[in-house]
């Protein structure tokens, strides 16, 4: 019996099939190739961290998941396509029956019962407050500007707004302010 030599066409496709499909789950993930400054490997357990954070399950009354995003919960994500350190987020969707103003005045009690420290004036689209945690640096925003998301939030009759814990995968404060 004579050894077995792989044919050109055999190698082909143990070497390229599974680059092709490395690629395209690799561009979904959110997370790059190529290391730049940052990386997302290794931060499940930080974004998990990020996930528990009680501010974002402390909703004000009334508010619940949008119409179109029942059950969605709390997301989690990484991007890494800055030269900086690659940015940890954890967030939630809520529609909200009451105004702006009432989530603001919510999560600013919230935020400062749960050592969050207040950032600048909230805008109308938004407001921001920093903590340090176990050395690792937090930012906590609520943003009102819902509109590039794919679908949008379907918040009925009120408001939709999406409340944020995030931080840098190094836990630094490189960048990690309600100022940049």
């Amino acid at each position: 019996m004579s050894p077995t030599v792989p044919t050109g066409s055999f190698m082909f496709r143990r070497i390229a099939l599974p680059a092709v499909l490395l690629l395209p789950a690799t561009l979904l993930s959110g997370c790059s190739l190529v290391d730049s400054g940052g990386s997302c490997d290794g931060s499940g357990g930080a974004r998990k961290d990020l996930a528990a954070e009680k501010v974002l399950s402390s909703p004000p009354d009334g508010a619940v998941d949008p119409a179109n995003y029942r059950g969605a919960g709390v997301s989690t994500g990484c991007d890494d396509d800055s030269a900086g350190p690659a940015w940890l987020h954890a967030g939630r969707v809520y529609a909200f029956p009451g105004t702006r103003q009432a989530v603001i005045a919510h999560y600013t009690r919230t935020a400062a019962a749960q050592g969050w420290h207040s950032g600048p004036a909230p805008q109308a689209g938004a407001a921001c407050w920093t903590r340090t945690d176990d050395g690792r640096h937090l930012v906590l925003d609520v943003d009102f500007q819902l509109d590039s998301w794919s679908p949008t939030p379907d918040p009925g009759k009120g408001i939709g707004y999406e409340v944020t814990v995030g931080s840098n995968a190094d836990g630094s404060a490189a960048g990690a302010s309600c100022t940049d």
